[in-house]
């Protein structure tokens, strides 16, 4: 008897979608990377509409593409690889872009992520704030450590997966991480003063 969908691991799911062209497979993947992956790209970007069109983009060329995933690598993997090449051209396109305008008015805005636990209003505020203020640090580093420190600190990735998606040797990325922190560290090193 076929397991129900919903109990399959991610690589079961690509697969039944490539063997069978199951569309509840593909939704299901979707459901279940849609929100991670809105969280990487936007963390990398900082521009909510940006990151929308990027993780569209992305569900998109899975779907056209579902038969280049191979499945020696793990779905995770082959998904944030296709996200985020789709950033850094988002962002190699932005740098054009502030080059040839005379002026930016772009304004930033901050996705909203629903928190199932209740917080009081000052320490929801002050968090909201010091979020604000670690994603505009997070801005401040360098692309080639943002996207790293992203993957690992706040997707929780582990150095081989990070490795593996970007091409990098397992050392390069290490290194990567910690210039990243420390330029991370650098930056917020006023924030968090008790």
């Amino acid at each position: 008897m076929k397991k129900q969908l919903s109990t399959l691991t991610d690589e079961e799911l690509i697969k039944e979608f490539q063997d069978n062209n199951t569309i509840e497979a593909y939704e299901l993947l979707v459901k279940r990377f849609k929100d991670p992956l809105i969280n990487f790209v936007y963390r990398f970007l900082g521009d909510k509409d940006a990151c929308i069109d990027v993780v569209q983009d992305t569900m998109i060329k899975f779907y056209l593409n579902k038969d280049s995933y191979k499945s020696f690598a793990k779905f995770s993997t082959w998904i944030y690889t296709i996200a985020g090449n789709l950033a850094k051209n988002e962002l190699k396109r932005r740098r054009r872009r502030t080059i040839l305008s005379l002026s930016n008015d772009d304004e930033e805005r901050s996705i909203q992520v629903e928190d199932k636990a209740i917080i009081q209003p000052d320490r929801a505020a002050d968090n909201e704030i010091k979020s604000e203020m670690v994603q505009r640090a997070l801005m401040r580093v360098k692309a080639v450590y943002r996207e790293v420190v992203i993957l690992r600190d706040i997707q929780g990735l582990s150095y081989e997966e990070i490795s593996e998606m970007t091409g990098l040797s397992l050392g390069t990325v290490k290194s990567r991480i910690n210039r990243g922190r420390s330029q991370l560290q650098e930056l917020l090193k006023n924030i968090y003063k008790d």
